[in-house]
């Protein structure tokens, strides 16, 4: 059911925003230009489970879940309670904590490749150190990547954003298509022998194909380059060894990321000891690594990762997925819009008719019906804990509204006139 939403608050702040923050916000994935202004919320003041309130008071059902995350739901009674013993203790110390070594003890038991576990706060933290270490562990520059692995010079000189990265930098880095073997080939033949490391979301929005891994690894390790698989979003949401588990193919490091702290900020990279043990020597190291409060979660989270816990997220990923697909068939709009990915993180994308001009305005049209829906949708489709089956089916009903109102725009031709606001940017635009 739609619901008329005030939104004055949000408007408010993102006017204090403006003169103080540049960019608006630290993530570009909650910048305003990435939501349709005058129809979304632009602050969020509190969580519970699957729902978020605005400033303005407005619920939302979410699915982005702070971007992947928030695996159990938000404010999960084990996980605060872990913190709030934690933060009796301390928080940060001028000598490990425990806490430390007893995840890293668990994460080494629980995934495949990981013999050795380092922590850090974030996932550019970690797959950057990765790049290092691969480098120092082969002797060579060279990088070749498959996905989205965070904000630093090695891989963003390879997007749209690379404005301020060096172009020395930006040459040492390639890049190569998820299920395109051949396009492994083709960057690995580029590098001419000068590869260090093959980094690649083993998953995104669609699932490898089978044989894929395995023949990324194969390639990687016969052109005498390390192979990454970024779990930053995989890992512990796939199953409790992440995607390496899942699909039975095992990586000389990995980093590791969202989920394993359900909000908190915390990363890591693993990996074989052969490669990890380098890192008696290659620097890699943070003040707040070791932040016993991000451990203390990561420590409840594991207690939490149950096979009642993956049925439930593929259950309901399934749900969710079976449900969005017959509501694009029923609406015809199969052409542009497609649902794809692992169970628990399916990926809707939106994809625009020719007539767009570049603009996303069919993306900003089933973004819109979706939040006058009360349904937040940013493309991701992340399954908590939290996530009931009623929840489900409010966002499949509300998916079938935005489809159908996408359709019956499509029709007139004129996507712009169906937009209440101004429609969302491109994050990254082709080169």
């Amino acid at each position: 059911m739609k619901v008329e939403r005030r939104l004055e608050e949000s408007a408010r702040l993102l006017e204090r925003a403006k003169r103080v923050i540049p960019a608006y916000t630290q993530t570009l994935s909650k910048n305003p230009t990435q939501w349709v202004q005058g129809v979304a919320p632009a602050y969020v003041s509190r969580a519970e489970g699957a729902h978020v309130w605005d400033v303005d008071g407005n619920r939302y059902l979410d699915f982005p879940m702070a971007l992947g995350p928030i695996i159990l739901g938000y404010g999960h009674p084990a996980v605060s309670e872990a913190i709030e013993r934690q933060l009796r203790d301390g928080i940060v110390f001028t000598l490990p904590h425990p806490v430390e070594v007893e995840v890293a003890e668990r994460i080494a038991a629980l995934v495949p490749c990981a013999d050795r576990v380092r922590f850090a706060k974030t996932g550019s933290d970690a797959t950057t150190a990765s790049v290092r270490l691969a480098r120092a562990c082969t002797g060579r520059d060279g990088v070749i990547v498959c996905g989205y692995h965070g904000w630093q010079d090695w891989y963003i000189g390879t997007t749209s954003r690379a404005i301020g990265v060096p172009e020395a930098v930006r040459a040492l880095s390639d890049s190569f298509v998820l299920n395109d073997l051949g396009s492994l080939d083709a960057a690995l033949e580029r590098q001419a022998g000068t590869t260090a490391a093959v980094v690649l979301e083993p998953v995104g929005a669609e699932e490898p194909q089978e044989g894929f891994l395995q023949g990324v690894v194969e390639r990687a390790h016969a052109a005498g380059a390390l192979v990454v698989f970024d779990e930053i979003i995989t890992g512990f949401r796939l199953a409790p060894g992440g995607a390496q588990e899942r699909y039975g193919v095992v990586p000389d490091l990995a980093a590791f990321g969202k989920a394993l702290g359900n909000g908190m900020p915390i990363s890591a990279l693993v990996g074989k000891a052969e490669y990890m043990d380098r890192l008696e020597d290659v620097f890699f190291s943070g003040t707040h690594g070791s932040e016993a409060l991000s451990l203390a979660a990561a420590n409840a989270v594991l207690d939490e990762l149950t096979p009642s816990l993956y049925e439930a997220l593929f259950s309901r990923g399934e749900r969710l997925r079976t449900g969005v697909q017959e509501a694009i068939e029923e609406a015809g709009v199969g052409e542009l819009v497609t649902i794809d990915g692992a169970a628990p993180r399916t990926v809707t994308v939106v994809r625009e008719p020719e007539s767009s001009d570049g603009q996303l305005l069919a993306r900003s049209i089933v973004q819109q019906e979706l939040l006058k829906q009360g349904v937040l949708f940013n493309g991701s489709n992340f399954i908590s804990a939290a996530h009931t089956d009623e929840d489900i089916d409010h966002a499949v009903a509300s998916y079938r509204e935005a489809f159908n109102f996408l359709s019956d725009a499509l029709r007139t031709g004129d996507l712009a006139a169906a937009l209440d606001g101004s429609p969302v940017q491109p994050a990254f635009r082709a080169l």
